[in-house]
């Protein structure tokens, strides 16, 4: 006979502070990732922007 307690319900056990945590770092992980993927990009373009004023600069001098 169950007197409605749940000792025993092991269905809403997946939100574990372990679990959580290793999905927390996982997203971190990617995000890093998705940073160095878009400033790499970012500062070639910016240096090599820099690089054609200065040499548009010396020509003109």
């Amino acid at each position: 006979m169950e007197d409605g307690s749940k000792t025993n319900d092991t269905d809403n056990t997946s939100d574990e502070p372990e679990g959580r945590m290793a999905r927390f770092r996982w997203r971190m992980r990617e995000w890093q990732i998705r940073q160095q993927l878009v400033r790499g990009p970012a500062f070639g373009v910016g240096s090599g922007a820099v690089s054609l004023i200065v040499l548009w600069v010396q020509t003109w001098h």
